[in-house]
């Protein structure tokens, strides 16, 4: 049940569009046509790549960091569309669907989840008796249960796939949803793409194909684009639950500003001017330090010849399972530290005056 009071109102409103919108890795088509529609009013222009990237453009004030806003700074921000879920790999003769990975999955989350297919079939994971049932089951001992007598009444082939059922819950002011990671990142982009106003810089917003599988679609939308500045919105961990790893984040307190993850090392100079940026205006941030897991950072980092690159996350409980938790002042605070980085110079950045503009496929 959503709260009675109202603050961060357009976020909840964009959660309950987004989060109940079916979008695992490689069928992010419906997400995809949802945004579209959320952001045109606000961007010059859009396209949709090979990979299904969907991106848009807002460009830089005419007469700005360099006369006509063409040759402005390019700083790409991404936030991914997909979602985990899993695979169909067998149809039993008793009706009952073997399954693998899409993305991360925890074994030990799923035994009685529902998950639900593209055509809207909705099943419940399931676990074979073991000799020790209190040890997490292997994913070769879980099965989904779609409610069928036998093979032939099952509707679901080899390859189909299914994402944790969606649904938007609410813990005091707090939401719930299994696809948090990376809808909440999208919230953000969609509201900071609301809020833009053109300054020195071009802003081109690239929500994302494929990530939990290996940030396929920003390494190849970074590819095209070509920035000269990058930034991923994403979740994190927290460290704020009893006997949890020990992590420096907790809800509530600010926008974590990522130093490192798993895949990548953030850029130390966009890091500093992030938390610069956070002090003068007064938004609330910690930083980050990940040891596993990584973002789309990582891919937009390792583009061409290399970006500056770093992300602004959402602090998560429970992430990669069918509950996460989230707090919305952290995401206003992302939102509010990602347009303070957007519409200020960033030219301190760049190295070397290099923009990139004559690199092939660049503008």
């Amino acid at each position: 049940m959503t709260p009675d009071s109202k603050p961060h109102a357009e976020f909840r409103d964009l959660l309950e569009a987004l989060c109940q919108v079916w979008g695992p890795s490689g069928h992010e088509d419906r997400v995809r046509a949802l945004l579209l529609e959320l952001i045109a009013p606000h961007v010059d222009e859009t396209r949709v790549d090979a990979l299904g990237n969907l991106i848009a453009v807002r460009h830089a004030a005419a007469g700005g960091a360099k006369g006509t806003g063409v040759d402005a700074p390019r700083i790409m921000v991404a936030a991914h569309m997909d979602e985990i879920g899993v695979v169909v790999t067998h149809v039993d003769q008793d009706g009952f669907l073997r399954f693998g990975p899409v993305g991360g999955i925890l074994t030990g989350n799923l035994i009685g989840t529902r998950v639900t297919f593209e055509d809207g079939t909705v099943g419940v994971i399931g676990a074979e008796k073991r000799a020790d049932q209190a040890k997490a089951p292997t994913l070769d001992e879980l099965f989904i249960d779609v409610g069928a007598d036998d093979a032939a009444a099952v509707t679901q082939r080899v390859g189909d796939m299914a994402a944790f059922h969606h649904r938007l819950d609410w813990s005091g002011g707090r939401p719930i949803a299994p696809n948090h990671d990376d809808r909440i990142g999208c919230v953000m982009l969609v509201a900071a793409l609301r809020r833009f106003k053109p300054g020195p810089n071009t802003l081109v917003a690239v929500f994302s194909t494929q990530e939990e599988v290996g940030t396929r679609g920003a390494e190849t939308a970074a590819y095209g684009v070509a920035p000269q500045l990058a930034i991923a919105l994403d979740i994190t961990g927290a460290g704020d639950t009893p006997k949890a790893p020990p992590l420096a984040l907790k809800l509530g307190a600010g926008a974590a500003v990522k130093v490192k993850d798993g895949g990548m090392i953030a850029s130390p100079a966009l890091r500093r001017l992030m938390e610069e940026r956070a002090q003068a205006a007064g938004i609330p941030y910690q930083l980050e330090v990940l040891t596993g897991g990584t973002t789309d950072a990582r891919a937009m980092q390792t583009s061409r010849a290399g970006v500056p690159a770093g992300a602004i996350s959402v602090p998560t409980r429970y992430g990669h399972s069918p509950s996460q938790v989230i707090d919305l002042a952290d995401v206003q605070a992302g939102v509010d530290l990602l347009l303070a980085l957007l519409e200020g110079d960033v030219s301190g950045l760049l190295g070397s005056g290099l923009t990139g503009s004559g690199l092939p496929g660049a503008g």
